[in-house]
């Protein structure tokens, strides 16, 4: 028996208490501070931090900066602590925020006009920005003015700035619309000269290009012709809507590209005077004389020179809308926003498990009944893409009508999440299609042997090993690759063929990889209906046999109580003013900390172990 006195000695056991005193004082100030800021928040709910109200002649002012998304990919807290420290929350605009700002400044009698300023908006996909546009024009319609402003405009902001009554542009700025490309780089001489990396694609169908740059020097002609043919129907949309919006000459825009160079050189470079010449904007001003401009229409102020308010302010006075109840039943909206990979995603991104919970939360929530699915995903995985398709069904089966809405992308997995819903809605200048399937395996036996390691051994069977990529895949593997590949493309357009009710034979002649865009595919019967979200909640209405005013409510994982918290302060006009003084707090508590409260990071599950998957994924966003 070991008889040594294995206890620390005394200056240890000082040291140590010492050391879980101080712990012990560190926590309780944090849970002190913590529950300071939680009855302060509580406090603020019932009394109300004093808020600035809207007055008449305001000018709601738009201010895009960052790039439309269909729900944020960042958690609430963070957007709080980014707005309230004059951030740009994830340089992300929720277009869901964007068309009820609007909605509503449509109604708002103190709301005068509209300021849009496009200067720091990303490039978007062309579904979302005809829905905005739409939007403008719905809001110009109930005869209140919108107003554009920039220090320039590429194609995707000026897209929007030609919907306002007026243009107008600093008077050094520029206009440049450039078309539409896709160009990729391509790997086969890095991977397979240069690299000694064998790399192996199994596909069906000549169109599914999305793998090709590793086994191809350059684009194959049936990709080209592909890409070209739906981008054409895109570009000319474009071309004819901001013609039209502007009232400008059949065909001015696409002359003015063709020759921009000589046009800008005849006017000595100067952008401005270019633009005017061509009546692309109404003038220039600086942002000083826009200010004076505009206090003389509505009203002065002497902080912000005139009158006006902010999107977030907007609409945290205009309310969050009519949520579903068992008393007043209504449409639940789930989106699908990004790769659909396996098990829970946060968003931003489509898991198989996690978007598939949120469709059981919907069939499973009585007040809910009709869903509009989303869409705005180039695809992913098979396996989650159908795992979420077997949700769909269920919502059927359980007597509830599932509505596709189809985003800027809905292709390849995106279209078979898609495919068995009552009626599918799709932009006319959406990319959808792509239905194939491929598998990417790639080895590297010629690159090890560069620098002196080979691979050799034994097996049991063929198969032992064969997926090991230090060895060369033998013809048997890939033909069983190969195989399976065909099946899951056998899978594909037997499903869309059932869901669609026509024969297997004629999806395989407008699948086989091709991207088309939202028209195209209606030709081809691969959508119903021709239109946005709303177009889209009103089928589900009709459907259901609901009220043409029935709620909407999006169905989202529950948020956690501190989260809640933060996303009601974004909400409510009422808590907004709090969050710039908590911000000094929880920086206090430090950031690890705070996202320990949130539980808030979730991590992509690890795919390794699996040889053999097939991939719905078109890589077509532009």
């Amino acid at each position: 028996m070991n008889t040594t006195d294995s206890r620390p000695g005394p200056i240890r056991r000082i040291l140590g208490g010492l050391w879980r005193g101080l712990t012990f004082t560190r926590q309780l100030v944090f849970n002190l501070l913590f529950l300071t800021i939680v009855l302060l928040f509580l406090a603020a709910i019932a009394k109300g931090p004093a808020v600035k109200p809207i007055e008449s002649k305001t000018a709601l002012v738009l201010e895009l900066d960052g790039r439309l998304v269909e729900q944020f990919t960042s958690s609430p807290i963070d957007r709080a602590l980014a707005k309230a420290t004059g951030g740009d929350a994830g340089g992300e605009l929720q277009l869901r925020d964007l068309l009820r700002a609007l909605e509503a400044a449509a109604k708002d009698p103190k709301i005068d006009r509209v300021v849009l300023k496009t200067d720091g908006l990303s490039a978007s996909g062309f579904a979302a920005l005809r829905e905005l546009g739409a939007a403008l024009d719905a809001f110009r319609a109930s005869g209140k003015q919108v107003v554009a402003w920039g220090t320039g405009y590429d194609q995707t902001g000026y897209y929007l700035a030609a919907r306002a009554d007026e243009i107008y542009m600093d008077s050094e700025g520029l206009i440049l619309m450039e078309g539409l490309g896709r160009y990729r780089p391509y790997y086969r001489e890095l991977l397979a000269d240069k690299l000694g990396v064998d790399v192996h694609l199994f596909r069906v169908g000549e169109y599914k290009s999305a793998a090709e740059p590793y086994i191809l020097d350059g684009s194959s002609a049936e990709a080209k012709e592909a890409d070209l043919f739906w981008m054409g129907d895109l570009w000319q949309r474009y071309l004819a809507e901001t013609t039209a919006a502007r009232k400008l000459q059949d065909g001015q825009l696409a002359e003015l590209i063709a020759t921009f160079p000589a046009r800008l050189k005849a006017v000595g470079g100067d952008f401005a005077t270019l633009a005017i010449e061509e009546k692309l904007i109404d003038g220039t001003k600086t942002a000083e004389e826009l200010e004076t401009l505009l206090a003389e229409r509505g009203a002065a102020d002497d902080d912000t020179g005139y009158r006006q308010v902010g999107l977030q302010r907007f609409l945290a006075h205009a309310g969050a809308g009519t949520a579903p109840t068992e008393a007043s039943p209504g449409v639940g909206i789930v989106v699908a926003q990004g790769a659909i990979t396996d098990g829970e995603q946060p968003p931003g991104s489509v898991g198989g498990v996690s978007t598939s919970a949120l469709l059981r939360q919907a069939r499973e929530d009585d007040a809910i009944k009709a869903v509009v699915l989303r869409v705005d995903s180039p695809g992913g995985g098979v396996y989650p893409s159908e795992q979420i398709r077997r949700e769909v069904v269920k919502l059927q089966e359980a007597g509830k009508p599932v509505v596709v809405s189809m985003g800027n992308v809905a292709a390849s997995g995106g279209y078979w999440i898609s495919m068995n819903a009552d009626t599918i809605y799709a932009d006319p200048s959406t990319i959808t299609g792509s239905i194939g399937i491929f598998g990417l395996f790639m080895n590297g036996p010629r690159a090890l042997e560069k620098i002196g390691v080979r691979t050799d051994g034994v097996g049991t069977t063929p198969l032992a090993g064969a997926f090991d990529p230090t060895r060369p895949l033998v013809p048997e593997v890939g033909e069983l690759i190969q195989t399976f590949i065909d099946h899951g493309y056998q899978q594909f357009i037997g499903k869309v063929a059932a869901a669609r009710e026509v024969e297997v034979a004629a999806i395989d002649q407008v699948a086989r990889g091709r991207v088309w865009s939202g028209a195209q595919a209606k030709e081809r019967g691969l959508v119903d209906e021709l239109g946005g979200l709303g177009d889209a909640i009103g089928k589900a209405r009709e459907l259901a046999k609901l009220d043409a005013e029935a709620g909407i409510s999006y169905v989202q994982a529950p948020l956690s109580p501190f989260e809640q918290a933060f996303a009601d302060m974004n909400r409510n006009a009422r808590t907004q003013a709090l969050a710039q003084a908590m911000v000094p707090a929880f920086a206090l508590m430090g950031e690890t900390r705070a996202r320990q409260v949130v539980d808030d990071l979730v991590f992509l599950k690890d795919l390794q172990g699996k040889p053999v998957q097939e991939v719905a994924h078109c890589f077509c966003g532009l």
